[in-house]
């Protein structure tokens, strides 16, 4: 048996064919056989196969790595290979296509999944990974990435609408997410950076940010993103949802969920407008909407229990009102710790007083004062004097007034009464919370959507795409071991250790042999559902960044 090989040139073409076959003899002739074609088979799949013939008598030489095989230590493919799998799972590969570009998209989002950074830094992380062999493309730099951004930019719509309709022949989208959140910037030159109203709680002062939009369905996959300048009101990204929704993704008979700051009364009104294609709402009201509702006796004030209650506004308009118990004593305790971070502030003015006898009591109760303001709670506490002491009380009739709303909320819809009931609208409302998991997990060292890295428009957005995208397999994963005590950045650390064994044939040809994983890597790929396979092709590509470290530490 032996690997007979020949080309042929037609046309101007010219064609390589590879046959197995054997020799044998009938009737004192010696004649051929093909046994099997092998023209599609690579050329180190057929080295190898020629490796095994020229020892079908002896396969224990296969063994003698002195004489055949060259060990070395190869790259990481632990973590690539998962991710990579969950990524083809999700159709996240398929919407990203087979071409260079899509490839290349690929491994940004695995590397973000992986191994946060810049585009710098997945060509470094590249460099001591599989990503050639697993993802099959060829070398690459970090000017490749940057260009990257901007194709990713450009067909953004076309992959997120592939990526929607795999989810809607999986189960009927009938329910939309939405929220917007803040993104401060370190430097000053991005093209969508504006000065605007930071909605982080970290209330980053005189920094310059960006608007990130993400659309979700009912279990918090991301289908959307968008990135808006940073003085772009909430209210203002809404309309663009919406004809996303029902142009892009041609969806009919929708119903967005969004938060008091996000749908109002404009917005209700353009989804009005768009009763073909039957769009509702579902969102809050504003406590000085809830207190004029009150006073109009539109609703009362005990209506407000643990229990679900409904009124119906108008004849398209429902009210759905709650008071949570455990919010309320929140808020109660709230505004307990700041009275008592005001008493202790009147204690150590009072000290300063009877340490200093020239101080005037008119300029500690002054700062006393604007102390409550600060605390927000100088609506329902008085300061007095008597003498050189200053004290604090509780005005008992104002603070009544103030906690009679503690922990109610209203919510409001224009869904029928008679097919959604009021725990369903509730129940969707809160699912808003799965919005702002994907935005925290998004913006944290998990992923790390900042800093954002780049300046122009085209990649600021295909850099949030790509994040987005890194969110739904980090989503996934986090599902898929939720059994084990471990984060995923902890499991895809486990996983980043499985390296493979550099193989060399003294024959000629290079792959990748996967040694056994350890019980915990085991483990994860278990539940992952995911194989690693024996052996993977070395191509022999090696990923490096264009512009080397040492010449940059030089240049500083």
């Amino acid at each position: 048996m032996y690997i007979d090989t020949s080309t042929v040139t037609t046309k101007g073409r010219t064609y390589k064919r590879v046959l197995l076959r054997e020799s044998f003899r009938a009737n004192g002739k010696v004649k051929k056989r093909t046994i099997a074609n092998l023209s599609a088979c690579s050329a180190r799949e057929i080295e190898a196969i020629k490796l095994a013939l020229a020892h079908k008598d002896n396969l224990a030489g296969l063994g003698s790595v002195d004489k055949n095989l060259t060990l070395r230590q190869g790259d990481s493919v632990g973590a690539v290979w998962v991710v990579y799998q969950i990524a083809c799972r999700l159709g996240i590969t398929n919407a990203l296509g087979s071409s260079r570009q899509g490839k290349l998209a690929l491994w940004q989002v695995i590397a973000r999944v992986i191994d946060q950074g810049s585009r710098l830094s997945a060509v470094r992380f590249g460099a001591s990974h599989a990503a050639c062999d697993i993802l099959d493309c060829d070398a690459f730099h970090e000017e490749h990435l940057y260009a990257n951004l901007d194709w990713l930019q450009k067909n953004q719509q076309e992959i997120e609408s592939k990526l929607f309709h795999q989810l809607q022949d999986q189960e009927k989208i009938e329910l939309f997410l939405y929220d917007v959140t803040s993104s401060y910037l370190e430097g000053t030159q991005n093209e969508l950076a504006a000065f605007g109203y930071n909605r982080n709680r970290n209330r980053k002062q005189g920094k310059q940010q960006i608007v990130i939009g993400l659309l979700c369905d009912a279990q918090g996959t991301p289908l959307s993103i968008e990135v808006f300048p940073g003085n772009t009101a909430d209210t203002k990204t809404f309309g663009q949802q919406v004809a996303k929704v029902a142009e892009r993704f041609g969806a009919q008979s929708v119903t967005f969920v969004g938060d008091r700051g996000m749908i109002k009364g404009p917005q209700i009104a353009q989804l009005q407008q768009n009763n073909q294609d039957e769009l509702h709402y579902i969102t809050a009201i504003t406590k000085a909407q809830i207190e004029k509702l009150l006073q109009s006796n539109k609703i009362q004030l005990g209506l407000f229990d643990q229990d679900l209650t409904e009124v119906q506004l108008e004849e398209s308009v429902r009210l759905v009102l709650r008071r949570n118990p455990v919010r309320a004593e929140e808020i109660r305790q709230s505004r307990e710790d700041k009275y008592q971070c005001l008493v202790t502030f009147i204690e150590k003015q009072n000290d300063y007083l009877l340490e200093h006898p020239r101080a005037k009591i008119a300029t500690a109760r002054q700062k006393i004062e604007n102390k409550s303001k600060q605390l927000r709670i100088d609506e329902w506490v008085c300061v007095s004097d008597k003498g050189c002491t200053l004290s604090l009380l509780k005005d008992a009739v104002k603070l009544r007034e103030v906690e009679k709303l503690d922990g109610c909320y209203v919510l409001k819809t224009d869904l029928p009464y008679d097919k959604v009931p009021k725990e369903i609208i509730h129940n969707r409302y809160k699912d808003l919370a799965l919005v702002e998991w994907a935005f925290r997990t998004s913006k944290s060292k998990q992923l790390e959507i900042r800093p954002v890295n780049v300046r122009l428009e085209s990649r600021t957005r295909g850099h949030a795409f790509v994040v987005m995208m890194a969110y739904r397999i980090v989503k996934e994963l986090a599902t898929l071991w939720a059994p084990l005590d471990l984060t995923v950045p902890e499991a895809l650390s486990e996983l980043d250790a499985l390296c493979s064994t550099e193989v060399s044939v003294a024959a000629g040809g290079c792959f990748h042999r996967i040694p056994e994983p350890r019980e915990l890597s085991r483990q994860l790929l278990e539940l992952a559902n995911v194989k690693l396979p024996p052996v993977l092709a070395n191509k022999g590509i090696r990923v490096a960044t264009k512009k080397k470290l040492p010449s940059r530490r030089k240049a500083a």
